[in-house]
């Protein structure tokens, strides 16, 4: 017998959230170069938000192994397996993620976690209340793991 999906087959996944503030969409390796200057000059700020303390990324990486990391986002994202949006400010440059993934925990369906790069941190709690919204709005998830902020 095979494990539930992570969302039901009949689900129409959002393709995108926009606000004033930023837009997310699917990350994807055409992302890659803007995603790497985005985390790689703010490591030690995503490691210092809530949710993120305890992770082993980031990490040191090659531009090239964050596009296989990417090219694997985009294959979760198209396989209904996970659900990685990249946040871009309204200019169209990349500020940040956000990960939808099953949980590892019995107390929840979906583990959810975003960043945003640290020339960007006043955007993190507003990030964090459009996300809880959306997901609570537009997906079909009824428990969810996602890091409170202030």
């Amino acid at each position: 017998m095979s494990p539930d999906p992570f969302v039901p087959p009949e689900f129409v996944v959002p393709l995108r959230l926009e606000t004033a503030q930023f837009l997310l969409e699917p990350l994807g390796p055409e992302h890659n170069e803007a995603d790497y200057r985005a985390w790689s000059s703010s490591s030690e700020h995503i490691h210092g938000t809530p949710g993120w303390e305890e992770s082993s990324w980031p990490r040191s990486m090659t531009p090239d192994e964050n596009r296989a990391d990417l090219e694997r986002h985009a294959s979760d994202f198209a396989n209904r397996t996970g659900f990685t949006y990249t946040v871009l400010s309204p200019e169209g440059d990349v500020i940040g993620c956000v990960y939808i993934y099953p949980s590892r925990e019995e107390t929840a369906e979906a583990r959810v976690s975003s960043w945003v790069r640290a020339s960007n941190a006043d955007l993190d709690t507003p990030l964090w209340r459009a996300v809880s919204a959306w997901l609570d709005s537009d997906w079909p998830f009824e428990r969810i793991e996602y890091a409170t902020r202030d």
